[in-house]
């Protein structure tokens, strides 16, 4: 059909693609578009644009900043602070110093009785018959004696024999003697006032030399006894006031009355006793009292826990800033309270750092801001300080930048005693 068709049309012109009018148009669009890309291409080297102007770079980095706060030295009072034990001014076991039954038993446990007062009468019989006899045996001893002496005034009696009846009558008074205390010694009465703790007899039970009667304890005054550490020894001194308080909430002024000078070879402290008045015998013995001494004053700045420091040596000690330069000041503890402590150490009036000490070094520099410029109270810069702070080698010695190993609030509290 093709050469049909062909021969059907023999006067007709053959149709070529290069022979249409738009066969080369996409050839001059092509040509156009690569040639407006190098013109763009080379603009920026025909006209330059301006290069921006390059930012200063510091050749030096800027200080750290701190939270500092002004703190000024006060008098403070220093405190001893030990716990202890009140003991009875008196607590004694009676003992029986005869044999016999217990015929008679006039108290009780728990009574308070006088000095003098029978706490037990034993059967006497026996010892009143000894006494009676010995003073008859003392009568004739002295008759013996008086005739012996009448004799030899007369001059028909030897020296001898007043001798012997001196003798015979020194003895007999000696068996009288003896055969009272025996009898006094069957009544058992109180050596001074107190309380009967304990009653372990009763009447008709028969008692022998040296078992217990009973046991009086006298708590008024009451005796109560500490130990004192080696480093405060010397600062106390019998006739010091203390106020005790005693576990069972009463409170009570006292004097040292007593301070050791033998140290315990397994403790190296001292004791020490405090009297305290007990009139009203309310106060019982044997329990546990806190005692407070005072031992004279101390200049002393009050600071927080989390700004303590411990220095590569191991000794305590917080940050100030001294002509924008950090300064490691070493500091001695004087009192602990419960929300702080108060330190010795530092100049009357300090720069202390509160919070980023534990992320700078001795000597360096830093920019100081106060905690009213900041608008962040004392307490709350505190705290913010102790999150903030990891608690690793202080770097105040010449360490890297670390934070401080700061000790913890616990081991201030123990009071330095």
């Amino acid at each position: 059909m093709n050469d049909q068709h062909d021969a059907a049309a023999p006067g007709k012109p053959e149709l070529r693609f290069d022979s249409d009018r738009g066969s080369s148009r996409p050839f001059w669009l092509a040509l156009i578009l690569l040639l407006a890309i190098v013109a763009w291409m080379g603009s920026g080297y025909v006209f330059p644009s301006e290069p921006p102007a390059q930012e200063t770079v510091a050749t030096e980095n800027a200080p750290p900043s701190v939270r500092v706060r002004s703190s000024t030295a006060e008098a403070v009072v220093l405190e001893f602070r030990s716990e202890g034990q009140a003991m009875p001014d008196r607590d004694t076991r009676i003992l029986a110093e005869g044999a016999g039954e217990i015929v008679e038993m006039p108290v009780a446990k728990g009574r308070m009785v006088e000095r003098g007062d029978v706490i037990a009468q034993l059967d006497d019989r026996r010892a009143r018959s000894t006494l009676d006899q010995a003073i008859e045996q003392r009568a004739n001893a002295e008759r013996e004696f008086n005739n012996a002496t009448e004799l030899f005034n007369r001059g028909t009696a030897t020296q001898t024999r007043v001798s012997e009846t001196r003798a015979a009558l020194a003895a007999a008074q000696a068996s009288v003697v003896a055969a009272e205390q025996e009898l006094a010694d069957l009544t058992i009465t109180a050596p001074f006032e107190g309380l009967i703790e304990a009653l372990p007899v009763s009447a008709g039970e028969y008692v022998s030399v040296g078992e217990q009667i009973a046991r009086i304890v006298d708590n008024s005054p009451l005796t109560v006894t500490i130990q004192v550490p080696q480093q405060t020894h010397s600062r106390l001194q019998v006739g010091q006031a203390a106020k005790v308080n005693f576990i069972t909430g009463q409170e009570r002024e006292g004097t040292v009355s007593f301070v050791g000078t033998a140290a315990q070879a397994e403790t190296r402290t001292f004791l020490t006793e405090i009297e305290v008045p007990n009139e009203d015998r309310m106060i019982p013995a044997g329990v546990s009292a806190m005692v407070t001494i005072p031992t004279g004053e101390a200049q002393a700045h009050f600071i927080h826990t989390s700004i303590i420091s411990l220095s590569p040596d191991g000794h305590l000690g917080v940050k100030t800033v001294e002509d924008r330069h950090v300064r490691f000041q070493r500091i001695g503890i004087v009192k602990t309270e419960v929300d702080g402590i108060w330190v010795s150490g530092l100049e009357d009036e300090a720069t202390i750092i509160t919070i980023g000490q534990g992320f700078v070094r001795d000597s360096e520099e830093v920019r100081a801001q106060t905690e009213e410029e900041a608008g962040q109270p004392e307490d709350t810069a505190a705290q913010s300080d102790a999150v903030a702070q990891s608690d690793t080698v202080d770097a105040s010695e010449g360490a890297p930048a670390t934070p401080d190993a700061d000790t913890p609030g616990t081991a201030m509290q123990e009071r330095a005693q």
